[in-house]
């Protein structure tokens, strides 16, 4: 497919197109500048043909400092790799010096370019745009992506360059992963150790990442979509709203995801803050791997302090496993993809019924349940419910009894029977009906006492006729 790239200074609205183009909320929209610095990848259809469509971040070549400069770079690398440039400019602001210098370095890339002047809703003066033509483009074409005008105009150009036609896209589903953890763990640096390029603004400075981005990656002959995300921080510690907006796209992303990646910065060890991402995984269900990072900067002293860490506080989830990893490095990434890949083919793991019914007995001879006022549960037979994380649905006899511990201990010996290793398992109750627990409802009369209320009725409708003649 053709690779389309927007780009343009900050706050011109190219993540509003990307969102309009792409008919999706992939990409944080806000009025605020500098909000998008990593590349954003998204399919783009319309009618018969596909591209792919980059969204990057605010475009300021001439700006050297710090993480401006990276999204330059970024902003560069997708120029490069892309075969058609939208560039986008306000034309509420008109021409900007920085507009003329991203012309200047577009212009010597001889793909197939078009200006699109955002934010034209309602300006009906020509000479508002006379400033945007004198940049020496022959395409151009007026729009507004936040009303949906000059949307069509701009499809037709890029249709234009199509090669596909009416081929069939296929639209493969690969195991999602997304990496979570903390501000300035190095979530951005261990996609861009895996990926083998500098995908991602990786920064010594929390909070450089600020939305959730994907890409697929490819590991021997296993293909993965990899999602980096925004550090969660604590509560009490999230002032700005843009940050509100990031974790709830973190959030978000968990939720979509197979496999969750929580990343634990081993120099700081496990945290108050690590056990609440923790818990929010669980919480959805979602296959976990915890991974502790910059491993190669611990002494033996630390390494056995942290592993004693998780041994007390990580018990309740001993079914994922724990992988030590230098990201900037690149060491353990082989152990922890091996991991990813046991705890994906877990979470899809389709167990038979006689299986399941045979794990049941096993369960219910070595631990049966309690009898709670009077009553033993009766735990009568169960089948598999879903997948992603499987689901046991038990059917059985006064179930709404069975306490907490009882099912942990089900889902446990369901977990170890079927070796299932990185995902959580769940364990579902269905009382059977019972019909003489339903009340009786009041027989109907029949028989003489239906006849004479017939007659009656129709004795009174007689006397109502006579009354009114």
């Amino acid at each position: 497919m053709k690779s389309i790239v927007i780009v343009g200074r900050p706050n011109v609205g190219k993540s509003s197109l990307f969102n309009r183009l792409t008919k999706t909320r992939d990409a944080i929209v806000a009025d605020m500048p500098g909000l998008t610095r990593d590349r954003h990848y998204g399919k783009l259809e319309i009618q018969d043909s596909h591209f792919i469509l980059v969204d990057t971040g605010g475009f300021e070549p001439k700006n050297k400092e710090g993480i401006v400069q990276e999204m330059a770079l970024q902003t560069k690398q997708a120029i490069d790799e892309s075969d058609i440039i939208v560039f986008m400019v306000d034309s509420r602001k008109g021409l900007h010096p920085t507009d003329e210098h991203i012309a200047d370095i577009i212009r010597k890339n001889e793909k197939p370019k078009i200006i699109a002047v955002n934010k034209a809703e309602g300006i009906l003066d020509e000479k508002a745009f006379v400033d945007f033509y004198s940049l020496g483009f022959s395409n151009l074409v007026r729009l507004s992506s936040a009303h949906g005008e000059g949307i069509s105009a701009l499809k037709d150009f890029l249709l234009t360059f199509d090669e596909i036609g009416d081929e069939e896209i296929e639209d493969e589903k690969h195991p999602k992963i997304s990496i979570v953890g903390k501000p300035n763990v190095g979530k951005s640096t261990l996609i861009n150790g895996l990926l083998g390029e500098d995908r991602f603004i990786a920064f010594d400075q929390p909070g450089t990442t600020r939305d959730a981005i994907s890409t697929e990656f490819f590991w021997g002959k296993d293909t993965y979509t990899l999602t980096d995300t925004a550090g969660i921080r604590k509560k009490g510690k999230v002032f700005e709203t843009i940050e509100k907006f990031s974790i709830i796209k973190t959030l978000n992303a968990i939720e979509q995801s197979n496999i969750a990646v929580l990343l634990i910065d081993g120099k700081d060890g496990l945290s108050a803050q690590d056990l609440h991402i923790l818990a929010f995984v669980i919480e959805t269900g979602r296959s976990l791997v915890i991974v502790i990072n910059k491993w190669d900067l611990l002494d033996d002293y630390e390494k056995d302090k942290i592993k004693n860490q998780i041994d007390r506080k990580l018990s309740f989830v001993n079914f994922a496993e724990v992988v030590f990893i230098s990201a900037i490095n690149k060491r353990g990434f082989s152990e922890m993809m091996r991991a990813i890949k046991k705890a994906y083919q877990s979470s899809q793991k389709k167990l038979s019924t006689p299986q399941i019914n045979s794990v049941l007995e096993n369960a219910l001879i070595s631990h049966p349940p309690k009898i709670i006022k009077g009553i033993r549960p009766k735990l009568k037979y169960a089948h598999q419910g879903g997948l992603n994380p499987p689901q046991i649905i038990i059917h059985g006899n006064h179930l709404n009894e069975i306490k907490k511990d009882y099912i942990s201990f089900l889902e446990s010996f369901f977990r170890k029977s079927f070796q299932l290793v990185g995902t959580p398992i769940k364990v579902l109750f269905k009382n059977s009906e019972n019909p003489f627990d339903k009340k009786d409802l009041k027989p109907k009369k029949t028989g003489l006492v239906t006849r004479r209320k017939i007659k009656n009725e129709y004795r009174e409708k007689l006397s109502k006729k006579k009354a009114s003649n």
